[in-house]
């Protein structure tokens, strides 16, 4: 079966998020959270070496959107439940659907970290994969030395299988550096 025939849902909730598909529209409210934040997420986004405006933002948030419906990439946004706030992405990208493996990324407007809700929703969407992609394989991927992002595989019970050495380039391109590789599997 081609994956653009795969029925899901674009849309779930976990406890205190709504997590859904992205929309024409919302890159503002993505804009607003990456500007806002750009200290603490450039060191780590490739997107960011270069300045972004509102209109790249959007574009990026419609690319995004006609990549869940064919299916090659899944990107959601995630929202606060009580107000609506935007809260960050997350997203399970690099697809095996044969094996059934994704990788899952993820970023959050830092005016809202350290309250729990990315690694909310990252156990959502690992739930979700799990639950409506039949997942074999979910795998987090981070350099060693975001010690904020490697804290939500670790809490949330993936295995550290290892560290890739050198195997990419900061994304500013200045060194080499090396990947923790998490996981979690389906049997």
């Amino acid at each position: 079966m081609k994956p653009i025939m795969i029925d899901f849902p674009d849309e779930f909730h976990t406890d205190r998020l709504v997590i859904r598909m992205p929309k024409p529209g919302d890159g503002q409210v993505v804009f607003e959270a990456v500007t806002a934040s750009i200290d603490e997420l450039k060191p780590w986004l490739k997107f960011l070496q270069n300045e972004q405006s509102e209109y790249d933002i959007e574009l990026a948030v419609r690319e995004a959107h006609v990549r869940f419906l064919s299916r090659e990439s899944l990107r959601f946004l995630v929202f606060l439940k009580e107000t609506g706030q935007f809260v960050g992405t997350s997203s399970l990208h690099n697809i095996d659907w044969d094996v059934r493996k994704f990788e899952i990324g993820y970023w959050i407007d830092t005016r809202l970290s350290c309250k729990g809700y990315m690694t909310e929703a990252v156990k959502g969407i690992c739930d979700f994969a799990f639950s409506q992609l039949n997942a074999r394989r979910l795998e987090i991927r981070c350099d060693t030395k975001n010690t904020k992002s490697k804290l939500i595989p670790e809490r949330l019970h993936f295995e550290r299988e290892g560290t890739s050495k050198n195997e990419d380039l900061s994304v500013d391109g200045s060194e080499w550096r090396d990947t923790f590789i998490f996981a979690k599997i389906q049997r």
